[in-house]
């Protein structure tokens, strides 16, 4: 495997180039500049918030620096309260290329747009003899969302990345699961999978917070299209999540934006602490997509039943798909067809085999699936953690 080699010792398997705007008022203009670049490898980010936030703030600066990056244009309107001058310092810190525009001083929307455009084409033009370097499984961390679960998803997709896990795992990648608010009732599984004692309750306490967060909100994570694919119970997908974990013991819990500090597996915790004031923990499946990129993931293995066609920005998606009607439908849409455990009797493992062959080319280069259709969906939002401290 061929990749990008960052200032941090970071490996990354793009080299794209970011354009973000740090508050809704200037997500016109960065759009446009980076829709000047459709066919380029050029992604667009953004916070649309205009009041201060740590998390959304910690967010932007760990996805304008992920080892998938290799330069950022930043687009600001001017009067907006996100510290621009510390991102940008940041970025160039990083050794990447970095840029700001100020809507407000350049003169406009207009300005503004052509200004950018040739900043981006200079920085595509910078990067593009940026050398290459081996990368090994173990310069590899990996997340894992799911999004459209079904009847299908906890006895062929879930536990094929689950046993993928355990392999990368074993191989000395890092690997990092999440979703708490569909983990509930399996917190006793997770504490007993700990390193620590310590480590343990904390995975405890997790589950117990989302299952109260969620209360508060009056709602959860068992949808009325689960219902539909074939679900009856949160237990039944919860455990159905839980599968995608593997059974390797788990190192440590983080957060969306903090990186972990040795391989192994890892949850991430993604519900805010304290009162429900941040409305849903995540309000779509790409904010969990770009929480895995803010903690370092280079790609992320996405399990559907359903059947999603969501993908990326910054770092690729692969598809792993529960049912096997779904994939007949939507194989344009779709890397891995999971169902075939159904279907032509595959064991869990030769599944697991044809997503290790998918990870070994997406690593590689190659596209996947929705990068091949050009999706490079991107959410952020507004949460809160009182600690972030990881175990």
């Amino acid at each position: 495997m061929k990749g990008y080699l960052r200032k941090d010792g970071r490996k990354g398997i793009r080299n794209i180039v970011v354009v973000s705007y740090l508050v809704e008022c200037a997500h016109h203009v960065a759009a446009r500049i980076a829709q000047h670049y459709q066919q380029e490898d050029v992604h667009l980010i953004g916070f649309s918030g205009c009041a201060p936030n740590d998390y959304a703030e910690r967010m932007m600066q760990q996805l304008c620096t992920h080892p998938n990056v290799g330069a950022v244009l930043l687009v600001s309107l001017g009067c907006e309260n996100f510290q621009r001058q510390r991102l940008l310092q940041d970025i160039k810190q990083s050794g990447r290329k970095g840029q700001l525009i100020v809507i407000q001083e350049e003169g406009g929307t207009r300005a503004s747009i052509e200004k950018g455009i040739a900043i981006v084409g200079t920085m595509l033009h910078k990067i593009a003899d940026t050398p290459q370097v081996e990368v090994t499984w173990g310069d590899l961390m990996v997340g894992t969302v799911c999004g459209g679960s079904d009847g299908y998803s906890g006895i062929t997709a879930n536990p094929s990345v689950g046993a993928t896990f355990d392999w990368l795992v074993d191989h000395g990648a890092t690997c990092i699961f999440e979703e708490p608010g569909e983990l509930i009732g399996c917190e006793t599984l997770l504490r007993d999978r700990a390193v620590t004692p310590e480590l343990g309750q904390r995975l405890y306490n997790c589950i117990v917070k989302a299952d109260k967060y969620y209360k508060q909100m009056g709602h959860d994570s068992f949808s009325a299209g689960n219902a539909t694919g074939g679900l009856t119970t949160i237990e039944e997908k919860s455990l159905g999540s839980y599968c995608k974990s593997g059974s390797r013991q788990i190192q440590g819990l983080t957060y969306p934006g903090i990186r972990p500090d040795t391989p192994g597996l890892w949850m991430m915790d993604v519900v805010p602490d304290g009162e429900a004031r941040w409305g849903f923990p995540n309000i779509n499946d790409n904010a969990e997509v770009m929480e895995m990129a803010a903690c370092g993931c280079q790609m992320v293995l996405y399990t559907t039943g359903r059947g999603s066609v969501a993908g990326s920005a910054i770092a690729p998606v692969i598809k792993v798909c529960s049912n096997p009607d779904t994939y007949a439908r939507m194989t344009d849409d779709m890397d891995i067809n999971a169902g075939a455990i159904v279907t032509q009797g595959l064991s869990f493992q030769q599944v697991s085999e044809e997503l290790l062959n998918c990870i070994q080319q997406t690593a590689d280069g190659i596209a996947t699936k929705s990068e091949t259709l050009g999706h490079r969906e991107y959410s952020l939002g507004y949460k809160s953690f009182h600690c972030i401290k990881m175990c």
